[in-house]
């Protein structure tokens, strides 16, 4: 059975996933999590995917690697289905230009994270009013494509 509202987060820290999930256990309870941890695997994720994929992506910005977030973002806006895939940025950085840039590349949204528990539970509870029951995110169905699949060609 897929999850209801499955959520791609992209971001470096290990723990970041089980602190999201117990903070939207209460508030976002169709939230389901998957975590990559760099660009480079969120580009393989991505690419891999045949059929549903995430309804939304939390994208942190500094990855701790040679490709950051912006990077990412630049790969799904030019996806042929992901374009349309919502992103809200998720980090700690909330200089004027960095938000500029986010919005710039095609952010769906630009957020900072919560710095405590209870924060997080209501990060989650907004997230889930305006991503779940607000919007209406148009439905994506991603196509695994065969790269290694020789092209016919007519001529034997």
């Amino acid at each position: 059975m897929q999850p209801k509202f499955l959520i791609l987060l992209v971001d470096d820290d290990p723990l970041l996933v089980d602190i999201l999930t117990r903070a939207a256990q209460g508030s976002f309870p169709e939230a389901f999590f998957i975590q990559v941890f760099s660009s480079s695997e969120a580009i393989t994720y991505i690419q891999a995917l045949d059929g549903r994929g995430p309804k939304l992506v939390l994208l942190d910005i500094d990855l701790g690697a040679k490709l950051n977030g912006f990077d990412f973002l630049a790969f799904l806006r030019t996806h042929d289905q992901a374009r349309f895939l919502p992103v809200v940025m998720l980090t700690v950085d909330d200089l004027p230009s960095t938000i500029g840039s986010a919005y710039l590349m095609g952010a769906s949204s630009f957020t900072v994270k919560p710095a405590s528990f209870e924060g997080w539970k209501t990060y989650f509870a907004t997230l889930r009013l305006y991503w779940f029951s607000t919007v209406t995110i148009p439905p994506i169905r991603f196509q695994k494509w065969d790269y290694w699949k020789p092209v016919e060609s007519g001529v034997e």
